[in-house]
C-alpha cells in the first residue's frame, strides 16, 4: 500500500452509544450505494468520528385451430439464410407485434412527437425554472482549501447548518480532486473536533468511486478499530473495492460477516465471484453462485458475463482449486438452463462471452453466428426450427387451472363482477359453441379516438373475422354500448350482434377477466382481440413460473389490430410469432439464445435477435 498515515480515531463512549443499539449501527437511513472508504495522507488531521390490469344461431366451428395465416397479418414470410454473419446480427426484417423488443419505446416516441405544440412551450420554459432551482446550490473549489479559507466560504453562504454535507456531495456529483474533499474534512475535524457518519460516509464515497484503494484501506482499519460492527451499505462498498484487488479474500470474509445479520444482495455475491474466478479460484466463485441462487436471487448479468468470459483463461492460484473444463462446461451450460427456466434474455455482451466461450471449448467445434428467425420460426442461420408458442396439452390445463382460481374466482373477483354475473356468463358460454376468436368490444372501439366511430370501428373488426374469415366470435362490451349515441350507432350495434355472440357486463364489470374465461374455456384454439396487455391479471397469478406460462400463451393467442381501422380496407391483425422467444437446445449440439440488442425493451416484450450455436459432428 506504500507509506501512508492511517487515521488515528478518537471516539468517545458516549458517541458509540448515541449511534449503535444492541450492538447494531443507528444510521439505517443511509442509503446504499454510498461506498465507505477513507484515509487522509495528511499526518496533522486527527478525527473522532460519530455516526448520525350473435344471436345464438350459427354454425359450431369446434375445436378446430386457428393456424397463424388464419387471422390477417401484416407480414410476410422470410425465407432461410444459410450462412448467417458471425461478426454482427443481420439486418433483417423484424416482423411486427405489440411484444417485440423495443415497441413500446418506439410507441411513446410517435406519441410524444404528436403532443400539443403547448408542450414545447413548456419544455422551453423547464431548463430556466431548473436552473432556478439549482442556483443555490454549492459549487466546489477547484484546489484544496486550507481551514480559514473553508471557513470563509462557509459564512460566505450563511453558515448553513449542513454546509459539509453538500460541499462533499457536491465533490461526488462533479468528481472532485480527493485533495479537495480531505481539505474539507480537515477543516471540519478542526472546526468540531469530530466528524459525522455522514460526512465520512459521503467522503467514502468519493474514495471508492474514483479508484482510490489505499484510502479504503486506510478507511476500513478506521472503521474496524473504531466500531463494533458495520452496516449493510458499509459492509457492500468495502465487499466492492476489496473485490477489485490483490485482498479480494478479505471481501469473501467481509461478505460471510454480512450474512450474520443481513441478507447479502447479487451485486454483493458477483463482486466477490468477479474476483475469485479473475485470481483462478473457481471452486470458491461456484459455491458463492450456487448460494446466490439457492438464495433466490437472480444474478447480475455482469456475474454471468465473468463466469463466461473468465472460464479457463487463469490457472488457480496456490492455495485455490480450479475445476476441469468437463465440470465448468456442465456449470455453464447450467446457467443457460436457469436462463431459458426464468425466461430470462441476456444482453449482447453477455451473448458475446458465451459465443467466445463455446467457441473456445478444447475438442470441441462450435461455431456461433448472430440472426433472426423467419415468422415461421425457422432460424436464418442453421435452418432449423425454434420450439412452437402453442403451450402442450398439459401446460394449457395448468394455466387454464391457475387462471380460473387465482384471476376469474380470485380473492377480489367481486370487486370486477356479482356472484350472479359471474354465474350468468358461465351458462352463456357454455350453451353456446366452442369460440374462436373472443373480441375485448370496448377496447377495439376505444382505438379510434374520434368517438363518432367507434362502433363503427367494432363492426368493421367484427365483420372481417366473420365475413372474411369465416370465424365463430364472442364480443364481450358493456350495457352502455346498446344505448344509441353519438358513439354507440343503434345499426351498427345491431349489425354486429346479428354477425357474432355478444355478452354486454354491467358499466361497473371489468371485462377482461370474462375475455379470460372465454377465452381459455373455448380451447387451446381461441384466440382474443385487445390491445391491453393483461399485466396486472398476470400479477394475480401465484408464482413464476405460471406467470412465465402465462406470458407464453398469451404471445401466442392475443391479436392486436394493426395501424387504423379504416372503412373500405380490410383489417389487418399484428402478426402471432409461431415460436417461443427462449432460450433453447436440441440434443446438446446446438443452441439458440434470445439476447437483448436495445436497451428499449419493456419487460413485457422479448427480444428479436438470436445467438445460434452449433457443434460441428
Amino acid at each position: 500500500m506504500g507509506s501512508t498515515f492511517i487515521l488515528k480515531v478518537r471516539t468517545s463512549l458516549k458517541s458509540s452509544q448515541l449511534f449503535f443499539q444492541h450492538g447494531r449501527p443507528a444510521f439505517s437511513t443511509l442509503q446504499p450505494p454510498w461506498v465507505l472508504s477513507v484515509c487522509s495522507r495528511e499526518p496533522s488531521l486527527t478525527l473522532g468520528v460519530r455516526r448520525t390490469h350473435r344471436s345464438s344461431s350459427g354454425q359450431t366451428k369446434g375445436q378446430g385451430g386457428v393456424r397463424n395465416s388464419t387471422i390477417r397479418s401484416g407480414e410476410e414470410d422470410g425465407t432461410v439464410n444459410g450462412g448467417g454473419d458471425k461478426r454482427s446480427a443481420p439486418r433483417q426484417r423484424i416482423h411486427k407485434s405489440v411484444f417485440a423488443a423495443g415497441t413500446a419505446k418506439r410507441t411513446a416516441d410517435i406519441l410524444r412527437r404528436r403532443a400539443p405544440l403547448v408542450c414545447e412551450y413548456k419544455d422551453e420554459e423547464e431548463p430556466e425554472r431548473r436552473s432556478d432551482r439549482g442556483a443555490g446550490r454549492l459549487q466546489p473549489p477547484e484546489r484544496p482549501l486550507p481551514s480559514n479559507e473553508w471557513k470563509k466560504l462557509k459564512e460566505s453562504q450563511g453558515n448553513p447548518p449542513r454546509f459539509e454535507i453538500q460541499m462533499m456531495k457536491a465533490l461526488f456529483t462533479s468528481g472532485g480532486e480527493l485533495d479537495v474533499a480531505k481539505s474539507l474534512l480537515t477543516f471540519v475535524a478542526t472546526e468540531t473536533g469530530t466528524l459525522s457518519y455522514e460526512l465520512l460516509l459521503r467522503y467514502l464515497t468519493l474514495c471508492v468511486s474514483s479508484g482510490h484503494d489505499a484510502e479504503v484501506f486506510d478507511v476500513y482499519d478506521i472503521m474496524r478499530g473504531s466500531f463494533p460492527s458495520l452496516d449493510t451499505g458499509a459492509s457492500s462498498l468495502f465487499i466492492k473495492a476489496f473485490s477489485r484487488t490483490a485482498r479480494w479474500r478479505e471481501a469473501l470474509n467481509i461478505l460471510q460477516e454480512l450474512k450474520k445479520t443481513f441478507s447479502p444482495s447479487p451485486r454483493n455475491y458477483g463482486d466477490v465471484i468477479a474476483a475469485a474466478m479473475q485470481h483462478g479460484d473457481t471452486s470458491t466463485a461456484w459455491a458463492l453462485y450456487d448460494e446466490l441462487i439457492d438464495s433466490g436471487l437472480s444474478p447480475h448479468q455482469e456475474t454471468w458475463e465473468t463466469l463466461f468470459k473468465v472460464a479457463g483463461k487463469k490457472e488457480g492460484e496456490e492455495g485455490t482449486s480450479a475445476m476441469s473444463q468437463a465440470e465448468q462446461q456442465e456449470r455453464h451450460l447450467g446457467i443457460l438452463l436457469h436462463m431459458r427456466n426464468n425466461q430470462i434474455y441476456p444482453q449482447q455482451s453477455l451473448a458475446s462471452s458465451i459465443k467466445s466461450w463455446f467457441e473456445s471449448l478444447t475438442g470441441q467445434e462450435w461455431t456461433g453466428s448472430w440472426t433472426t428467425a423467419t415468422p415461421k420460426g425457422v432460424c436464418r442461420s442453421c435452418g432449423s426450427e425454434l420450439e412452437s408458442i402453442q403451450l402442450t396439452a398439459e401446460e394449457y390445463q395448468q394455466l387454464k387451472d391457475r387462471v380460473m382460481t387465482d384471476i376469474i374466482e380470485g380473492q377480489d373477483v367481486f370487486t370486477k363482477t356479482t356472484p350472479e354475473e359471474l354465474q350468468r356468463f358461465k351458462l352463456f358460454v357454455k350453451r353456446k359453441p366452442a369460440f374462436d376468436v373472443v373480441v375485448d368490444g370496448l377496447n377495439v372501439a376505444n382505438s379510434n379516438k374520434d368517438k363518432s366511430k367507434q362502433s363503427e370501428t367494432l363492426l368493421l373488426v367484427v365483420s372481417e373475422l366473420v365475413d372474411h374469415q369465416g370465424l365463430t366470435v364472442l364480443v364481450l362490451g358493456r350495457k352502455h354500448m346498446l344505448r344509441p349515441s353519438r358513439s354507440w350507432d343503434r345499426n351498427n350495434m345491431n349489425l354486429i350482434q346479428q354477425k357474432a355472440h355478444c355478452f354486454f357486463t354491467d358499466n361497473i364489470s371489468e371485462d377482461d377477466p370474462f375475455l379470460l374465461y372465454a377465452t381459455l374455456h373455448s380451447g387451446n384454439h381461441c384466440r382474443f382481440v385487445s390491445r391491453d396487455l393483461m399485466r396486472d391479471h398476470k400479477a394475480c397469478l401465484p408464482d413464476g413460473a405460471t406467470k412465465r406460462l402465462f406470458f407464453k400463451w398469451q404471445r401466442g393467442h392475443q391479436l392486436v389490430v394493426d395501424g387504423h381501422v379504416t372503412a373500405g380496407r380490410r383489417v389487418r391483425f399484428q402478426s402471432i410469432p409461431s415460436y417461443d422467444t427462449i432460450v433453447q437446445t436440441s440434443g446438446g449440439n446446438s443452441w439458440h439464445i434470445p439476447y437483448d440488442e436495445t436497451e428499449d425493451r419493456s419487460t413485457y416484450e422479448v427480444p428479436q435477435h438470436w445467438l445460434c450455436l452449433n457443434k460441428k459432428l
